[in-house]
């Protein structure tokens, strides 16, 4: 194994791998979550568009068949692979920004924070990245224009398609709060009622706004009229915006983590604020100390639970880079990697109160993924977000834009925990400007003979499924075997080892008890991961979606 020195990792993030004689891939693929995303993504890469084309067609795609997910009211990261004579990755940081006006009391009322303000409602909004992501996409790395990217999300906006289940049950765990915003409610529900499968979602405001922003790019959303609406209708509903904070949003290009790993590969991954980069990061250097390949499966799980426990205490040292330094030399270095490895006892579960102190951060788990690959070799993963199912569940009127509710993956309370029994961390505290932490850590693992790119939504679960993923691909398996493997987790606090429906037998969890783990069979399924791998000396390529969910991976 190679590590790093302070020094040499700096040097690093600025590395790119030289292209070795590869063969370009014989198919392209989009794999997201929703058919009609995937398909938009597809017809772009047919009108001669590239990856990052595709990029923009799928992100406004799930904007308007999947509300819950995402939207222009969001936000995301977003990773490239660019091809040429030398392989350059970039990473592009589209999350939202706390208002000017937030501070580290907005959600406390008489003492005690109201997790209620900071969930939904226009309160509950930080400044949307999408708009401007899409422009800088296209003026960036863009084929073709930005009109022509958009041109099969306004359309689906504006003649609308059927809704599925998916659409359906998701809904239900917000109907409630759609059913208390007149504008959400008249999009999003059938007469303030859950609308049956197949009913007919139109959105002609959303593509008005699309069509805005495809003529006269991001600085439509972010000034002018558009922008006064904007903020004149979320101030009169109770919210903070201000002319100001959209004129000061900025996307950020920021260099993605590049970590060296066993058999010449590398990991490249989202930095921060993503703190799910270091998390995976972290997990596959232990991993790499540890018998988890010859492992029976109830070890195995015993040795993920102790890597991603110890992954997990260390994410409270990070915030946002332009607000803190973040220790990223020191929890990558050597001598921090093989003291957490060494500290794993083969057959006793460390109890995460034994550990040095640490905190996990605040996070919704309703985020949407998808995976891009041109013929060129071009490659996009992204992960976005509105945090909650539908965000704040706040439709602004006449703009079809439906507000996120990320100001709660701050830490409003650091002494306290959120609604997902995430425990505060000050360096994620709320501020004025500042991105809120994300575990949202759009991956590639790439070497001389192999590409293959990660992602999923998930919340807090997102960096131990796509380790799963990864240690599948590392064992040699087909891209549907990535996306179909058995879930487990942990995240320091709660001192739980959960696992999916199944996903353990009663055999291996009374192993597990054994070890002293607390396990939790979970109620249901979780994640919706979107992969795709490329063999590098053939040219073959393919993608998986999770079966999970209702996405679909289709190729050119």
């Amino acid at each position: 194994m190679r590590w790093l020195s302070t020094i040499a990792l700096h040097v690093l993030l600025l590395w790119s791998v030289t292209a070795t004689a590869a063969q370009p891939p014989k198919q392209a693929y989009v794999s997201s979550a929703h058919p009609l995303a995937s398909a938009a993504g597809i017809e772009i890469l047919k009108q001669g568009g590239n990856a990052t084309d595709a990029a923009i067609a799928v992100t406004a795609a799930l904007a308007v068949v999947e509300p819950y997910g995402s939207g222009l009211g969001g936000g995301g990261f977003y990773l490239l692979r660019h091809a040429g004579k030398k392989t350059n990755y970039q990473f592009l940081d589209a999350r939202e920004r706390a208002p000017l006006a937030a501070h580290a009391n907005l959600y406390r009322i008489n003492g005690v924070v109201s997790t209620k303000l900071s969930l939904d409602g226009p309160l509950a909004a930080a400044i949307p990245g999408i708009p401007a992501a899409l422009d800088e996409l296209s003026q960036k790395h863009g084929r073709l224009s930005l009109a022509e990217n958009l041109a099969p999300a306004i359309a689906l906006a504006r003649n609308g398609f059927a809704i599925d289940k998916v659409y359906q049950e998701r809904a239900s765990w917000r109907l409630a709060a759609l059913q208390k915003d007149p504008e959400s409610a008249r999009i999003f529900l059938d007469q303030q009622q859950l609308p049956k499968t197949g009913w007919i979602l139109r959105q002609p405001d959303l593509a008005n706004t699309l069509s805005l922003l495809a003529a006269q790019g991001a600085k439509s959303f972010y000034q002018g009229p558009f922008a006064e609406k904007l903020v004149q209708n979320i101030q009169n509903a109770g919210g903070i915006w201000s002319l100001k904070d959209l004129a000061l949003y900025q996307v950020k290009w920021r260099q993605p983590l590049i970590v060296p790993l066993a058999e010449q590969r590398q990991l490249i991954t989202a930095p921060p604020p993503s703190a799910g980069g270091i998390a995976i990061a972290q997990s596959l250097l232990m991993l790499q100390r540890l018998p988890w390949q010859q492992a029976k499966p109830a070890q195995r799980a015993h040795y993920l639970a102790e890597v991603f426990r110890r992954a997990y205490r260390d994410r409270s040292l990070l915030g946002d880079p332009d607000f803190i330094n973040n220790p990223i030399d020191a929890l990558l270095a050597r001598q921090h990697i093989v003291q957490m490895a060494d500290s794993i006892q083969v057959d006793q579960a460390t109890p995460s109160s034994h550990l040095p102190p640490g905190s996990v951060l605040y996070e919704g788990d309703h985020t949407t993924h998808f995976a891009i690959l041109d013929q060129q070799g071009n490659a996009v993963a992204a992960t976005l977000s509105l945090n909650m199912m539908f965000g704040a569940a706040f439709t602004v009127p006449e703009t079809g834009v439906l507000l996120n509710d990320e100001m709660d993956d701050f830490a409003a309370d650091v002494q306290g925990s959120n609604a997902y029994g995430l425990i505060g961390s000050q360096v994620n505290s709320i501020q004025a400007g500042k991105r809120p932490l994300s575990s949202m850590s759009p991956s590639f693992l790439e070497g001389p003979h192999e590409f293959a790119a990660f992602g999923t939504p998930g919340g807090s679960r997102i960096p131990s499924m796509n380790v799963l993923a990864m240690l599948e691909f590392l064992n040699g398996k087909a891209p549907q075997q990535w996306v179909a493997s058995p879930r487990i987790h942990h995240q320091y606090f709660p001192d739980v080892l959960g696992f999916e429906p199944g996903a353990l037998t009663e055999q291996q969890q009374q192993r597990l008890v054994k070890q002293g783990h607390e396990v939790k069979e979970l109620t249901r399924n979780y994640g919706n991961q979107q992969v795709l791998w490329w063999q590098k000396d053939s040219g073959h390529s393919a993608a998986a979606s999770d079966p999970r969910g209702s996405g679909a991976s289709l190729s050119h």
